[in-house]
């Protein structure tokens, strides 16, 4: 749980745990359709992506200000920090917010507050990747990009998530090439639901340079070749594929054969308030349900960096790096 690890696929809506959101309710004034906490968390089990999807939407309604996002992405970091997170590369949905009369700049702020104060107080350093809602139009895309641009100082990347099937990922090539033109790195969920031809989408007509999920391209071998050959980094999260019934037991997953046939993976949370544990778990999980041995784990471990965007910064890549290769496993 402790090795050191960065983690690249993080919603932060979906750190919004039941205490949390109760808490945020009565702030806000927000009344929510559940009695206590532990009635809320009776409603975390989920039948598929959709079914997930509106829980997480309506849970949002109690995200209001700035002083809200900073509480949620603490109460996040203080939890990863705990858990060997050494760098976190956080998703937020901008649309989720501005569709419900919050603004762009309300949820930028309030998340940069937190990250501001990561590395002295959690020893987590931080980028914010905008993600925009594939459910939605490509014009609302695009105005959520338009609606940022103030605020792309703050913003590393973009990404593309929510319902995937039906939405594939060149719906969003207009988007993704003005987001190219401002400077911003590419990243798409793709082949969680989704066929491997979403994969081959993502790369080819949005030029990404990471796939988040990518669980169902080991059912193209050419797919896997190319992924192979191109080092193109997958954030697998093992414990959503199994909550959302991508995949029906844990032991199941495919995360070793991944590794085995060369792919570049990395194990990640999604939504860990939703899912069931948070990335130290995550690795915990997958040791105990797939025989990963401690070197397998390290090797996990060594991708999440060489897959994190510090390509600005590589003598911090560097230091992570070396800090997985002394830990010593209890």
């Amino acid at each position: 749980m402790h090795l050191p690890k960065a983690e690249l696929h993080l919603h932060i809506e979906g750190t919004l745990e039941p205490e949390l959101a109760f808490e945020l309710a009565a702030r806000n004034g927000v009344e929510l359709p559940y009695a206590t906490t532990e009635e809320l968390r009776r409603a975390y089990l989920f039948d598929d992506l959709q079914s997930f999807l509106d829980l997480y939407y309506a849970l949002m309604a109690v995200l209001r200000t700035e002083d809200d996002f900073d509480r949620l992405a603490d109460a996040y970091l203080a939890r990863a920090a705990g858990q060997g997170v050494r760098h976190a590369e956080i998703f937020f949905d901008p649309q989720a917010h501005t569709a419900r009369g919050v603004e762009i700049g309300t949820v930028v702020g309030g998340l940069a507050r937190a990250l501001d104060r990561s590395e002295e107080r959690h020893g987590i350093s931080t980028q914010l990747i905008m993600c925009f809602l594939r459910d939605q139009s490509a014009e609302s895309a695009l105005e959520t990009l338009d609606a940022a641009k103030p605020y792309l100082h703050r913003i590393a990347a973009v990404g593309l998530d929510s319902a995937e099937v039906g939405n594939p990922p060149s719906k969003f090539r207009e988007v993704y090439e003005a987001a190219a033109a401002l400077g911003l790195r590419k990243v798409a969920h793709a082949g969680e639901e989704g066929p491997p031809a979403y994969v081959w989408e993502a790369l080819d007509v949005l030029g990404v340079e990471r796939v988040d999920h990518g669980l169902r391209s080991m059912e193209d071998p050419e797919l896997v070749e190319r992924l192979v050959r191109d080092r193109v980094p997958l954030t697998l999260c093992p414990l959503s594929n199994v909550r959302l019934r991508a995949i029906d037991i844990l032991e199941e997953h495919p995360l070793k054969e991944m590794m085995a046939a060369g792919l570049l993976v990395t194990v990640n949370s999604d939504d860990p308030a939703y899912f069931g544990g948070y990335v130290g778990d995550t690795f915990h999980a997958v040791h105990e349900a797939l025989g990963l041995g401690q070197e397998q784990l390290r090797e996990i471990a060594r991708n999440s960096f060489l897959a994190a965007f510090l390509d600005h910064d590589e003598e911090r890549r560097a230091a992570y790096l070396a800090e997985v290769d002394a830990y010593v496993f209890p």
